[in-house]
């Protein structure tokens, strides 16, 4: 499977963009991962049209397709993926063809993980606790790996916008969470940072401009 050569860009103000319903275009996040990873917090914006499930965030690793993963069952259901482990999430605040601002929680001390969508928070819950993901991890936008890099799904494909994604090796204290809420940053992802994001796209994938803030 190729890949395009790796970009890095300031993408601040820009959204990727999803046109097409299949299992070619994704987006391949080059993250800054040295260690094991014990504690994580993964913020996005989204916009899509689509009613049924569609993968958020996957990062798998060759050992485990679903060490980390965010896939929207429904309208107002979550599924979270940590370590092989599942849980579902309902009746949160979501909508069709606006943006929804998330970020998903996780610390394998207590294996508390929580997601905040559009500035509600649902209810803590405990997924894989004292788990940690170590080796070399694949990170995509848009697909769900079944496989190391691959075993894409076209029914469990993202369609729609993505942007400011940001992913921290911590757990973002709520009042961190809120200013991405609203648009804001305190300090970027040091994993994956929308501002100095390395990234490699397959298939139709387009970087537009952002409509979240005018």
């Amino acid at each position: 499977m190729g890949y395009n050569c790796i970009n890095k860009k300031d993408l601040s103000g820009k959204v990727f963009t999803i046109p097409t319903n299949d299992a070619n275009p994704y987006i391949k996040l080059h993250a800054n991962i040295n260690k094991p990873i014990t504690a994580m917090t993964m913020c996005q914006r989204f916009n899509s049209g689509l009613e049924r499930g569609q993968t958020l965030f996957s990062l798998a690793t060759k050992s485990a397709d679903n060490e980390l993963m965010l896939y929207k069952s429904s309208l107002g259901t979550y599924r979270v993926h940590v370590r092989l482990r599942s849980l579902d999430f309902f009746n949160l605040p979501d909508g069709i063809n606006e943006w929804i601002s998330l970020c998903w929680t996780w610390d394998s001390k207590t294996g508390l993980t929580q997601l905040w969508l559009n500035g509600k928070r649902s209810a803590r819950r405990v997924i894989s606790p004292h788990g940690t993901i170590t080796g070399e991890p694949s990170i995509v936008l848009g697909q769900d790996q079944d496989t190391y890099g691959g075993g894409f799904d076209p029914n469990q494909s993202f369609v729609g916008d993505v942007t400011d994604v940001h992913f921290w090796d911590k757990v973002l204290s709520p009042c961190d969470i809120k200013y991405y809420m609203h648009g804001q940053i305190k300090s970027p992802g040091n994993l994956l940072n929308w501002e100095a994001l390395q990234f490699t796209t397959n298939g139709k994938v387009f970087i537009e401009k952002s409509d979240f803030i005018c």
